[in-house]
């Protein structure tokens, strides 16, 4: 199994590659909102537990959001590898991934980081709330909070993958056509 972390900014271009990533090297796409989404719709455990937090105005704990995960990953066992989009967050998470990989006895191969200035995803995010209807690119002040968190709680796991030699940036500013490309080098050179 291949796994691939895709890291980056709301609005860097994650979903995009995925999109194109998935198809190119076979690979099952598990996007972390996409998992919430479907056991919120579907009132599962998960998504029960999942709303109590959410209602309250908290970030969803570590360990359920992973449990939703290692749910997702136990549907495709054989599948050629996982693109993580959007999961790992923290170094908890990131910890508990890769416990869980190796009793599968599988890894992490790679974590990709889409980088970009702020600036130009924050117009970028604008331009998508325009047409997504999503309410929460439609707020500058609201996206420049997203990005706080990610720098305060997801950039340290660039860090942590660096150490084990599994961290690579990949300038996400370009054509789709120019990133995926710039991506599909550091996958094929694994």
């Amino acid at each position: 199994m291949t796994n691939i972390v895709l890291f980056g900014k709301p609005g860097a271009g994650k979903g995009t590659q995925a999109e194109f990533l998935k198809e190119k090297y076979k690979l099952t796409h598990i996007s972390t909102g996409d998992v919430f989404r479907f056991n919120l719709k579907n009132d599962t455990d998960l998504g029960k537990q999942a709303r109590v937090y959410m209602d309250a105005g908290d970030l969803v704990p570590d360990e359920l959001t992973t449990k939703m995960l290692i749910d997702e990953v136990n549907k495709h066992p054989d599948t050629n590898g996982i693109l993580f989009d959007g999961y790992p967050r923290t170094i908890s998470q990131a910890e508990a991934l890769d416990a869980f990989l190796t009793s599968i006895g599988s890894n992490v191969a790679a974590t990709i980081a889409l980088e970009a200035d702020d600036e130009i995803l924050v117009q970028r995010l604008l331009e998508r709330g325009k047409t997504s209807g999503r309410i929460d690119d439609q707020d500058e002040e609201k996206i420049r909070n997203r990005y706080q968190e990610y720098n305060e709680k997801t950039a340290p796991l660039m860090n942590y993958y660096e150490e084990q030699g599994k961290f690579f940036a990949v300038n996400g500013i370009g054509s789709i056509a120019e990133i995926t490309e710039r991506v599909s080098n550091v996958i094929d050179n694994l």
